[in-house]
């Protein structure tokens, strides 16, 4: 090709490129070029779903039944959340010549509850519901006494855990009679499989920290 049209496609090259540029460019709202890379922040907008309600997923339940065992579990949620996070507390609180061992079961037993937690809120969300989720709404809708800020003695910290254990196998029990009625299989399955059974042990656990027997004497 001659040289003189080697240049030409050259220069016929340039303007192309530089509409595309134009093209990915937006101007913002003050006249300038905008970066495509920035972060959009500080955005706001309507819910895509209204908490209490459905959105039918084909799992042949009807909307009825979803929305009563969403309710159920929506329940046993924010007491499992309760209890979980008191577990925290405890661990970071506790005191005494107990410390070690239930500074270690304390911490054992909140990261049981917490993948308990997301079980939980995922067999809500399939089932076309919306897991309650922030603190103040888990405060405003557990059962679970609220334990004061300060740190509290050992024997009141496991008695806490154990009225909070003993109200989720109450809730998971009757939950899962109600489910079973209705045809719910799978929260049934999760409320006696996961919810029941890990709530039972670990209130076994954490029960016999308070059985009143001699430490390295025997008593006659």
């Amino acid at each position: 090709m001659p040289r003189s049209s080697r240049t030409s496609a050259s220069v016929r090259r340039v303007p192309r490129q530089a509409n595309a540029t134009a093209t990915r460019a937006k101007p913002a709202a003050n006249g300038a070029a905008r970066d495509e890379a920035a972060p959009i922040i500080h955005q706001r907008g309507r819910e895509i779903q209204a908490f209490g309600t459905i959105a039918r997923i084909p799992i042949g339940l009807s909307e009825k039944v979803c929305k009563q065992s969403v309710g159920a579990l929506n329940q046993v949620l924010a007491d499992t959340m309760t209890l979980r996070d008191m577990y925290k507390k405890h661990h970071w609180q506790v005191a005494g010549h107990t410390f070690y061992s239930l500074h270690l079961l304390y911490d054992k037993h909140f990261e049981e509850q917490a993948e308990l937690v997301d079980t939980i809120a995922e067999r809500i969300q399939l089932l076309g519901g919306l897991a309650i989720a922030m603190a103040p709404d888990v405060a405003e809708t557990t059962k679970i006494e609220r334990p004061p800020k300060g740190r509290e003695e050992v024997p009141v910290q496991i008695s806490r855990i154990l009225e909070a254990h003993e109200l989720i196998c109450t809730e998971a029990r009757r939950f899962a009679e109600q489910a079973s009625d209705a045809g719910d299989d799978g929260t049934n399955d999760l409320l006696v499989s996961d919810v029941l059974r890990l709530n039972e042990m670990q209130a076994w656990f954490i029960a016999e920290h308070v059985v009143d027997e001699p430490l390295v004497r025997a008593s006659n």
